[in-house]
């Protein structure tokens, strides 16, 4: 959080990376602003930083702050419904139809008049209010602007005595139902009754987790329901270790960084603390991710920002996973195809399989046959093959043109002719 832009070197953001983690941890105690206040950690640095043109010396959120007010400004509405004076008489100028000096008769949104009162002098109608307000570009586009939520107040008696005399009702029909079935049965006491209506009261207690709070809305805050989620019979985290040297705990944010028990048994601990869930999960990705945008800036130069810019860097970190995943199965190919896998499940050529036999072959140290290769081998064909005959260096059929077979070293199509080379190639 640099008050200002200034040079700094790999190192100085290794230890400022270190400081904010810390920060951010609880390990380390907040940075102060020039007025002695503790900064947020977790508040991006885009937002923190200064502009350069404010010369701030040290921290500081004033720039976040409306610190420009225009005093012709107001907040306040008109004063709908509100009378100014009441004629007694048509005076000249006046609307037509109702009397008043406020608005001309096309202005006019009263029912029109069988006998307007320009004609009558009777039942004039008494003079707006009109008021100039100077609104800000907020106030123009607030849309409950003027409106009094002590009105609304009506609408929530309303749904109250609602539930109110449904639940009665509820009550009333079970307590009937409780009396009838014990209607046949005698000794029924003012006890027993009371003892019903306890069972009947039960079912309140079933919202033990519910509680009721301020919830802020656009409509200015409103009573609403928030459930906390920690079962009641579980110990607090808090209470876990009464040490006050202990893990520090945050009564505002609910949280606990530190393993409260350090020395228990993991298998045996109920909370290990808020920081096991920031190093797993997607809060480790989200880790790599910071990382490797900060790294694409020092390597390559990419100004990348994590908090300015989040669906830049993520697209940018998962095409360096692509690459990276494409080189590495290009490398592992090229082993694999100039080395050959030993590993690999592949299956043995049928010959070698069927080729095995038990017959022992020996060799000299030059690599010759000695022994064991007694037997003839059996011929491939009844015809002489690979035998070369008037001086040709090819066999019949090795070379075809114009539906003829030939020679290729001549590429003659006589089979009795004599070889000449190349000569009747260029003839």
């Amino acid at each position: 959080m640099a008050a200002s832009v200034t040079f700094r070197s790999r190192e100085d953001y290794r230890k400022q990376f270190e400081l904010e983690v810390a920060r951010k941890a609880g390990l380390a105690p907040a940075e102060l602003d020039e007025d002695g206040n503790e900064i947020n950690p977790h508040i991006p640095q885009y937002m923190s930083s200064a502009p350069w043109y404010l010369n701030a010396l040290r921290p500081t959120l004033k720039h976040q702050r409306k610190w420009k007010s225009d005093p012709n400004y107001t907040k306040s509405w008109y004063d709908r419904g509100a009378k100014t004076f009441h004629a007694d008489k048509y005076r000249k100028g006046a609307c037509e139809n109702c009397g008043a000096m406020t608005h001309d008769t096309k202005s006019c949104v009263e029912r029109p008049r069988k006998l307007r009162a320009k004609w009558t002098g009777k039942n004039i109608a008494p003079d707006e209010k009109i008021e100039t307000i100077e609104l800000d570009y907020d106030g123009k586009r607030d849309r409950w602007n003027g409106y009094d939520p002590a009105s609304y107040k009506d609408v929530i008696q309303m749904y109250e005595s609602r539930d109110e005399a449904r639940n009665n009702y509820l009550k009333e029909q079970q307590l009937k139902n409780l009396e009838e079935k014990n209607g046949n049965e005698d000794g029924v006491s003012d006890g027993s009754l009371r003892v019903d209506e306890a069972k009947v009261d039960e079912s309140k207690q079933m919202e033990f987790a519910k509680v009721e709070k301020r919830v802020r809305t656009t409509g200015g805050g409103s009573t609403g329901t928030v459930r906390n989620l920690r079962i009641r019979e579980d110990t607090a985290k808090y209470l876990l270790n009464l040490d006050v040297n202990s893990a520090h705990y945050d009564p505002k944010t609910h949280s606990m960084r530190e393993d409260p028990l350090p020395d228990i048994d993991p298998d045996e601990k109920f909370y290990p603390g808020d920081n096991c869930i920031r190093v797993s999960g997607q809060a480790l990705e989200f880790e790599q991710l910071n990382i490797h945008s900060r790294e694409a800036f020092e390597k390559t130069g990419h100004d990348v920002h994590m908090q300015a810019a989040p669906s830049q860097a993520e697209l940018l970190y998962k095409n360096f996973n692509a690459n990276k995943q494409k080189l590495k199965s290009e490398t592992k190919d090229k082993i694999m195809e100039k080395y050959g896998n030993a590993a690999a499940d592949e299956l043995l050529p049928r010959e070698l399989l069927l080729g095995q036999s038990e017959r022992k072959v020996e060799y000299d140290r030059a690599g010759r046959i000695v022994k064991g290769q007694e037997t003839t081998s059996i011929p491939r064909s009844k015809y002489e093959e690979d035998v070369c005959i008037s001086n040709h260096t090819s066999v019949w059929g090795s070379w075809w043109k114009d539906h003829k077979w030939g020679y290729k070293c001549c590429q003659q199509t006589f089979t009795n002719s004599f070889c000449t080379g190349g000569a009747d190639i260029f003839c």
